[in-house]
Formats: C-alpha cells, structure tokens, sequence
C-alpha cells in the first residue's frame, strides 16, 4: 500500500489582494510560504487559476526575464520557501492553458490555466500539458468566441514499485446566464446545464484516460453539494466525494462548511471526487472559508482541500 497526500486550491491568479485587478509578489509568497510549510508536503498540489504571461499577472509583479510566466516565479518562491524550512522538495510543474484573452495580435490581458505539481518521489508515466482536454460547452453562437475555454488536466504517476494513480484536475464554468434556470432558481452554482455538460464532458475523458479505479477528479467545479452537477458525479457516475463521507456530512452539512467565499457569499464549490480502489484516510489541514487558524486564511477566494488517501491495487 502507498500513502499520497493531495491538495487542491483555486489561487485566484495571486491576485486576491487586489480584488483580481493584478496578481502580486505578495499573494504569491504567502501561499509559496504556506504551501511550504505544510507537513507533510503534498505528494501532489492541484492548482486553479493561474495565468501564464499577460497584463494582469505583470502589470504589478515584473518579469524576471522575458519569457518568464506565472508560474516559473511560483515555482522560485515555492522553492525558496521549502529551502527556508528545510525541506529540499524540487517538485515537477506542469501547466495546463486554458484560455487567453487578447487585445489585438499580441497584448493578452489576462490568461488563465490549471497547474500540477508533483513531488520527485513520484514518477511521471503520463500528462496531457501539451494539449488539454477541452471540456467546454459553447451553445451560443454569438458568444462562442468570447466564451472562455474550460479544460481537464490529467497526470499519471507511481512510486517505484508502487501502483499508478490518475490524477484530474479541472474548473468548470459558471452557470451560464443565458439559461432561463439561472434566472429563474434561488440555488444557482451547478444548476448550469452549461455546466452539466461539462461535467458530462469530463466523465468521457476520464473514461477514456484513466487506467484504473485509482484515480480521483479535483478543483473548483462551481457547484453546490445536491446540485445537478454533484449528483450527477455522485448518482450516476459512481464517484465519492470522500470529504462528505469521512465528515458525515448530508447536503445540508456541506453547504455549512464553504470552501469559497464572494462578498457576503458563502459557498461549497470545491470538490474531491474519487475512484473505488482509493481509500481515503483524512482531509487534515483544511479549513472553511474564513475559518481561523489555517496559512491560507484570506490569501484567496477559496481555500485547498487538504487529504491523504491509501492506493490499493483494485483495477
């Protein structure tokens, strides 16, 4: 048996501080150094959000060199904290684009994508970096073109003389505003039938893709515990949501427990969804949004979902 630890946590671009305006070099040391100083570190950390190179990621925080991303300074202040605690972890990063918005040929305002990083006691068998699974649902036809492209990152990794996981991580969009349900329900995050086919969309990837019962789905999916999204992972699919499970928690528990705030709004949006063959031992080290006592506590609008699972060798 292997034992992995997981987290997953939308990082708003580093740019929380500003409202989303500007990522900034303070954002991002503080969940370097937040990162960093958990412990164990994560076997794997699944990130949403993250720019690759554009205005809004450089206009506050500049570029070392030019082809410099987001995620090469992540990866130098990441580094830099774990050195700071004494712990030498050179981790594999893997960026996963998404979509860009541009102004003209070359000027991207803003650029967005979801990120794996995986620990060097993992060994990496397969990603899909190069080229994304597009998960979109594009149905309007005036707005198809503005409409911003949603992906599935996938990772395959083992330890030496260990079992292979498959690792998703994803963000789904919002509920479209065009659909008379969002109009029309009090309860509106992943009451979407944009975002259903999405879910849709990921569940035929995830089939073709995954090698066996040990895998799990991860990120920020915008939608409720009992929406139709979550249900529909849960009832039709097959898939566990080991969270609710090891809390005990129904529904109603769930939406109790944010992992996401908006102004005055409170909401559980986050999700980890797991194959059979996983079994999971804790979520230790997550706390709900705007909850005391945790690093990550207002460093973005959300906070991680920290668990550890044990890989058996069911397929």
């Amino acid at each position: 048996m292997s034992l992995l630890r997981l987290l997953s946590y939308n990082v708003r671009y580093f740019s929380h501080a500003t409202r989303g305006i500007a990522s900034t070099a303070t954002a991002m040391k503080r969940i370097a150094a937040a990162l960093a100083g958990l412990s164990p570190v994560p076997d794997i950390i699944c990130l949403q959000e993250v720019e690759t190179d554009s205005l809004r990621s450089t206009i506050a925080l500049r570029k070392g060199r030019p082809d410099e991303t987001q995620l090469d300074r992540l990866m130098q202040m990441f580094n830099a904290a774990l050195a700071q605690a004494g712990k030498p972890d050179g981790y594999e990063a893997y960026y996963f684009p998404a979509h860009t918005y541009r102004l003209g040929q070359r000027a991207r305002i803003y650029t967005t994508g979801l990120v794996i990083l995986a620990h060097p006691d993992l060994n990496i068998e397969h990603h899909n970096a190069d080229s994304p699974k597009d998960i979109t649902h594009r149905r309007v036809h005036l707005v198809r073109k503005l409409k911003q492209t949603r992906i599935c990152a996938h990772l395959r990794v083992y330890r030496p003389g260990g079992e292979s996981i498959d690792i998703f991580n994803t963000h789904l969009s919002l509920p479209s505003t065009f659909s008379k349900q969002f109009w029309t329900r009090p309860m509106r995050m992943g009451f979407g039938p944009n975002q259903l086919r999405e879910a849709h969309n990921i569940i035929r990837f995830i089939e073709a893709e995954r090698d066996s019962d040990r895998f799990f789905l991860c990120g920020d999916f915008n939608s409720l515990p009992g929406s139709p999204v979550y249900r529909f992972f849960l009832e039709e699919c097959g898939l566990r949501d080991p969270f609710a499970e090891m809390h005990r928690m129904d529904d109603a528990g769930l939406l109790a427990w944010p992992t996401a705030g908006f102004m005055h709004l409170r909401m559980h949006l986050d999700h980890v969804f797991s194959g059979a063959a996983l079994e999971w031992l804790d979520f230790e080290g997550s706390a709900p949004f705007g909850g005391r006592g945790s690093a990550f506590r207002g460093l973005s609008d959300h906070m991680p979902l920290i668990a550890r699972c044990q890989i058996g060798g069911k397929r």
